[in-house]
């Protein structure tokens, strides 16, 4: 299936000589027959779902997987000259406490990945029912949710990795740091509905049943139901069910949250070059955005800077400038949020 799948593929787009292929690939599903179709078919970077290896809070979520599950994954993968991979971790699962989530990071770094996610769990009992079954006493109280974020944080600093925006990590001269340190917001670092990415297109294409695209004027999301979504590819239709067009100061708000949630400042000069005649606008919304969250949202003479230690409430100062109210169900078309969700 996957050598069909992408031999279709990339006989309608072939891959460019320097083109990333990427995919995320949960290890329980995984074997030595799908890793040899996907290096045949260029693979160049793998993303593995870890979440964590403690037993206690696996069964809470309903999962299974092991260290030594993972680790054969990733031998398989080097093995076939995959050179990149990414991994991730959920902090806040239920039952978890400090001693959990520091032994799963070292365990997950001691399979050196290039990357490292370190994602919060968002528990939706009335979306996902069988989270309804996890009590809530289980759940770490923010101020601890914090904690443990922050000591998977100080292990992955101190084993070599490079803080990117709020809740990544990289290995220094991957992508991401180097995108990072990129002072043209063009080529700079950018955040968007699957995390962080160096990729500088400005048109992202979703394929799939939900799958969201990204354009320049706007956003469109495919049918969520794969039966719907289906039906129209069949009938030779498109499948998108909904949509939102840029208009008004959408555009202005995108690029600020954007710039705070990858480079905790915002610059005015490199925004209003992009958004012209927003001058005004801009700097009405700093100086509201800097009253809300006095001592860490910072106005100076190029727009505003965020302090280090509210690095860590990048995300709420960011959801202030959004113009869109979020709901439980739905996400804000500029509020790009990458909380994790389980069972």
């Amino acid at each position: 299936m996957i050598r069909t799948l992408t031999q279709a593929q990339n006989s309608l787009a072939p891959l460019a000589p320097e083109a990333e292929f990427s995919v995320e690939i949960d290890p329980n599903e995984f074997d030595q027959a799908r890793c040899d179709a996907l290096v045949a078919a260029g693979l160049t970077r793998a993303s593995i779902g870890v979440q964590g290896f403690d037993t206690t809070t696996q069964q809470a979520i309903g999962r299974s997987l092991s260290f030594d599950r993972v680790a054969g994954v990733v031998k398989m993968l080097r093995g076939g000259g995959v050179r990149d991979l990414n991994a991730d971790l959920l902090f806040g699962l239920p039952h978890q406490d400090l001693a959990q989530i520091c032994q799963s990071t070292r365990q997950l770094l001691s399979l050196s990945p290039d990357r490292v996610a370190l994602y919060g769990y968002k528990h939706l009992p009335s979306m996902i029912r069988r989270q309804a079954m996890i009590p809530s006493e289980t759940l770490p109280k923010p101020e601890d949710r914090l904690e443990l974020f922050q000591a998977a944080s100080a292990i992955c600093l101190e084993e070599g990795y490079e803080e990117i925006g709020i809740d990544n990590f990289a290995r220094r001269g991957d992508g991401l740091t180097l995108a990072r340190d990129q002072s043209d917001l063009d080529k700079c670092l950018k955040r968007g509905f699957q995390g962080y990415s160096d990729d500088p297109a400005k048109v992202l294409i979703g394929l799939g049943a939900s799958a969201i695209s990204r354009f320049p004027q706007g956003y469109a999301q495919n049918a969520p139901s794969t039966a719907r979504y289906m039906a129209a590819i069949d009938a030779g239709s498109f499948a998108t069910a909904r949509g939102h067009l840029f208009q008004g100061e959408d555009q202005l708000r995108s690029r600020i949250i954007e710039a705070l949630l990858c480079r905790f400042t915002i610059p005015r000069d490199q925004i209003l070059a992009q958004c012209p005649d927003m001058g005004a606008r801009f700097d009405a919304l700093i100086t509201q955005a800097c009253a809300a969250f006095p001592a860490m949202l910072t106005q100076n003479t190029n727009g505003a800077s965020l302090a280090k230690p509210a690095q860590a409430m990048a995300r709420v100062i960011a959801r202030h400038f959004d113009a869109y109210e979020v709901t439980a169900t739905e996400a804000s078309p500029s509020t790009t949020e990458n909380n994790q969700v389980s069972a």
